[in-house]
C-alpha cells in the first residue's frame, strides 16, 4: 500500500505523537511507546521491565482493574503490550468510532495506574507462570535469547535475563514500582501512534484534551549501553532437561542498528542468503547435501530487527543429531561465511533475498496493528517513523559488496558460542 502522510507533534508535557490518516477502512490504531525496556531495568530487578508492562493493565486511579479489557472489548476492539530490549509498547485496534476511548484509556494509565500490593502479587505470580511455560518446561526454552547473551555480554544490561529470575521478581515492592513509573512513564518518554480513519484536526483536539494535562516529569538520561566487541571466542554449555536433540547458537556483534543502519541491514540480507528458504546456503548445505542438522536459522535481533539500539546481535542457531559435534557445525558456517566474504552473492541470489524482505515488510505493514506499531517504534528509536516504510527501499538497495563485507565481520575470533545439550538420560 502507499505509504500514508505523517504528521509529527509534541505536546507541551514533551509527550511525541505520530499520527498517519488512511480512511481506506473504519479502523484506528493507538499505540504509546515508552522507552524504557528490558536493558533500563535495575541490577537485582531482572524481568523488572516485563513485569510492569503486566501493572500496566491494572486499573488505575480512576479505573477498576480489567476495565481497561472491558471498554477495549466492548467496542468491538484489540489490545494486547510488549516489552522489548529498549522500549514497551501497548496498543489497541478498534473500530474508528472508538478512537476517544482509546485515547482516554492510555492518557488515564499513563497519567497514574493503580500501584497495588495486591495487583503486584497477582502480576508476580502471573510472570513467574509465564517463565514457566515459556522457558523452564519447554525444550529449548530461552534459546538464544535468554541464554545467548551473557556469553557475547559481559555488562548487566546487556547480558541479564530480561523475563525474570523469581528471586528477583518475588522482591519486587511497591516503592520499586512507583520509582520505575516515575522514571521511565513521564510523557517525554513516550511517542503516542494514531493510525487508521481518523481526522488530524480532530485526532489533535482528542490528544490534547485527553494528554494535555498528563502531568510532565523530566526525560531520563538514556545511558549508553556499549561494551567492548569480544576479541576471543567466547564458549559455555547449557543442559537442557526438555531438548531431545543437542543445539547450538552462534552470537556475533553487528553494526550500531541507528547510526550505521545500511551496515546493520546489509547484515538482515546476509541473514536472508545463509538461512532463509530451502534455496538458502546454509539450509542447502547443512540440512539438505551434507546433512549436519536438522534446523538452522539465522537473524539480526535476538528479537527480531529494529527493536534496539547499539549493541545488537546476530546469531544463527541450529539444531543437530547427537552424532554430529558443534564445532563441525561451526566449522561449516565458518566455510560458508568465509566464501561470502571473499565471493559477493551474484545479484540474482541478492534479488530473490531483498525481495523477500520487501514483500514481507509490504505484507506486515498492511496490518493496521503492524504499522501502528513500527511507526512508534521507528519514531523512538530512531526519530524518523516513517522510516518504517523508507527501510524496504534501504533493503533493496544493498549490494552484494555490503553483503561481502557483513559476512567478513562475522570471524570465530570474535563470537559467541553456546551449545546446549539434552540432560543425559532424557534425549530419545
Amino acid at each position: 500500500m502507499a505509504a500514508p502522510e505523517l504528521y509529527r507533534l509534541t505536546l507541551d508535557n514533551g509527550l511525541r505523537v505520530v499520527l498517519a490518516p488512511d480512511r481506506t477502512a473504519p479502523v484506528v490504531g493507538v499505540s504509546v511507546h515508552y522507552d524504557v525496556g528490558f536493558r533500563s531495568e535495575p541490577e537485582g530487578r531482572t524481568g523488572f521491565a516485563h513485569l510492569f508492562e503486566h501493572l500496566m493493565f491494572q486499573g488505575s486511579e480512576s479505573l477498576e482493574k480489567l476495565a481497561h479489557f472491558r471498554h477495549i472489548q466492548g467496542s468491538g476492539g484489540t489490545f494486547n503490550g510488549s516489552t522489548h530490549p529498549d522500549y514497551t509498547d501497548y496498543f489497541e485496534v478498534l473500530p474508528s468510532a472508538a478512537l476517544e476511548r482509546a485515547l482516554f484509556l492510555e492518557a488515564d494509565r499513563m497519567r497514574a495506574p493503580k500501584l497495588t500490593r495486591d495487583n503486584l502479587a497477582n502480576q508476580i505470580d502471573v510472570v513467574k507462570e509465564e517463565i514457566r511455560l515459556n522457558v523452564l518446561n519447554r525444550p529449548y526454552g530461552g534459546f538464544p535469547w535468554i541464554l545467548l547473551p551473557p556469553v557475547l555480554y559481559s555488562t548487566f544490561p546487556n547480558a541479564h535475563n530480561g523475563y525474570g529470575d523469581f528471586t528477583d521478581l518475588e522482591q519486587a515492592s511497591l516503592e520499586d514500582c512507583a520509582a520505575f513509573f516515575d522514571t521511565y512513564y513521564a510523557p517525554a518518554n513516550a511517542v503516542l501512534t494514531v493510525a487508521g480513519d481518523f481526522e488530524v484536526d480532530r485526532a489533535r483536539e482528542l490528544i490534547d484534551k485527553h494528554f494535555g494535562d498528563v502531568p510532565a516529569r523530566p526525560m531520563p538520561h538514556r545511558p549508553s549501553f556499549a561494551e567492548p566487541r569480544p576479541t576471543t571466542e567466547l564458549r559455555d554449555t547449557h543442559t537442557d532437561p526438555h531438548a531431545p536433540l543437542p543445539a547450538l547458537a552462534v552470537g556475533y556483534r553487528m553494526p550500531d542498528p541507528v547510526n550505521e543502519l545500511d551496515g546493520y541491514l546489509a547484515h538482515l540480507v546476509l541473514a536472508g542468503v545463509l538461512a532463509d528458504g530451502d534455496g538458502s546456503r546454509l539450509q542447502q548445505r547443512l540440512v539438505h547435501r551434507e546433512p549436519l542438522v536438522t534446523d538452522i536459522n539465522a537473524g539480526a535481533g535476538l528479537f527480531g530487527p529494529f527493536e534496539a539500539r547499539d549493541p545488537d546481535t546476530f546469531s544463527v542457531t541450529a539444531i543437530h543429531a547427537p552424532d554430529v559435534t558443534a564445532d563441525r557445525v561451526l566449522g561449516a558456517l565458518d566455510e560458508e561465511l568465509d566464501a561470502l566474504a571473499s565471493t559477493p552473492p551474484d545479484e540474482q541470489e541478492l534479488a530473490k533475498v531483498t525481495a523477500r524482505w520487501s514483500a514481507n515488510l509490504h505484507s506486515e505493514h498492511d496490518r493496521l496493528v503492524s504499522r501502528t506499531l513500527a511507526f512508534g517504534a521507528f519514531e523512538l528509536l530512531y526519530g524518523d517513523a516513517a522510516l518504517a516504510y523508507g527501510v524496504a527501499d534501504r533493503i533493496a538497495a544493498v549490494n552484494p559488496e555490503q553483503v561481502a563485507e557483513a559476512a567478513k565481520g562475522l570471524r570465530p575470533d570474535s563470537r559467541a558460542v553456546l551449545v546446549v545439550k539434552p540432560q543425559e538420560g532424557d534425549a530419545q
